[in-house]
């Protein structure tokens, strides 16, 4: 029985936090057409969002690298 490690490279996390931001970017700007009936508005709120939120993952992404991961490989 081994233990291996496992780590995401950078970019990984990168494009991870990419691809997530824009799921949750048009989402916000959604409802935030919703309250507002603005277009301008909530392309202004999901444009803050995207680029604030976007740092936040990808350092939360990286933080989790200095958690170890043990992984258990066992035959069946």
């Amino acid at each position: 029985m081994s233990d291996y490690v496992l780590k995401e490279t950078r970019l990984r996390s990168l494009l991870k936090a990419f691809s997530w931001r824009i799921v949750a970017t048009l989402t916000t700007a959604l409802i935030a057409y919703g309250i507002t009936g603005e277009i301008d508005t909530a392309l202004a709120i999901g444009g803050i969002e995207f680029f604030l939120k976007f740092g936040i993952y990808y350092a939360h992404e990286r933080a989790w690298q200095w958690v170890p991961v043990k992984v258990r490989v066992e035959k069946d």
